[in-house]
């Protein structure tokens, strides 16, 4: 039996086709239809066809979004991937598919793959954070997601940055209707708002971070804030869950400051005389989200069990 993982992210949509061993038979990576539901859903469906026409398989279909199906409407809910709020996502791509799909949030797909094969491999709680151009997390605990009875488990990024200081007070508006959550801080267009707002110039995530490791002082200061920010926000994380190990992906985990400069950070705010929790980079980079996915699927699954 072979999977398809679909990873569905703000700027792209990457494609994956794992056999039963979990070794890649074909991957592809588009731009995402932004503000287009009907657009996203054709491109996945494009994405499907192209992988199979690929393998020659037809595939069971697993998709990671960066939001959650809600237990109580059957609708999409909390994604910042906001055309999609309020769709009955999995049934519209079950039908664009011609068969069932599975659905997850994305960073519990990319936390599923790293407490398997990853950077969280032989770990009994894994807490994986994804930052990008949002800012999600998951939580495996031996093995299984912890999706919770809200379907929000490991939602983060919609807590709010604890410890503010006065200039952090409200914080930015989030599209969730509140001000101050952590997303709106260490996302890579957070982290893009408080360096223009810092020094008047917008840029990229990944440029600000590419020119304070080459001396830039005023990019280097917005990184400084990053890591301070994601300190008190994962201490927040180890005093309620204590997990074994914490992953991070999404474009943002890319930047070395953060797993030199991360656990003084964390350790300063945990409630802990010593901070043992280490911080890894996901092992499969940005190809354990989609990885993730093609896994809600068993390998003896066929394409269309339902």
């Amino acid at each position: 039996m072979t999977r398809i993982g679909i990873d569905l992210g703000g700027t792209k949509t990457e494609g994956i086709v794992l056999d039963r061993q979990g070794n890649t038979l074909a991957r592809r990576r588009v731009p995402s239809a932004r503000d287009d539901y009907a657009g996203t859903l054709a491109t996945i469906a494009g994405l499907v066809a192209a992988l199979e026409s690929e393998t020659g398989r037809r595939c069971s279909v697993g998709i990671g979004i960066p939001g959650a199906i809600s237990p109580a409407t059957g609708l999409v809910k909390n994604a910042n991937s906001t055309w999609m709020i309020g769709r009955p996502f999995d049934r519209d791509l079950a039908r664009a598919l011609g068969r069932p799909v599975r659905v997850e949030n994305d960073a519990n797909c990319l936390a599923v793959s790293e407490a398997a094969d990853g950077a969280g491999a032989g770990c009994g709680v894994v807490f994986a954070a994804i930052l990008g151009t949002g800012c999600g997390a998951g939580i495996v605990v031996h093995g299984r997601p912890l999706a919770g009875r809200n379907a929000i488990g490991g939602e983060w990024g919609h807590n709010p940055l604890p410890w503010p200081a006065d200039g952090e007070r409200p914080g930015p508006a989030c599209y969730c209707g509140k001000h101050g959550c952590l997303e709106s801080f260490v996302s890579g267009p957070g982290v893009t708002r408080d360096h223009a707002a810092a020094t008047g110039e917008t840029l990229p995530a990944d440029t600000i971070v590419a020119r304070a490791a080459g001396g830039d002082s005023a990019c280097a200061a917005t990184v400084e804030r990053l890591v301070g920010r994601l300190g008190r926000g994962l201490a927040g994380v180890v005093n309620l869950l204590d997990p074994d190990v914490i992953v991070l992906g999404g474009g943002l985990s890319n930047a070395e400051p953060l797993y030199d400069r991360l656990p003084e950070a964390i350790a300063r705010w945990a409630f802990t005389d010593r901070l043992d929790t280490p911080v890894r980079r996901a092992v499969h980079g940005d190809s354990s989200g989609v990885r993730g996915a093609a896994w809600l699927w068993g390998p003896d699954e066929p394409p269309d069990a339902g």
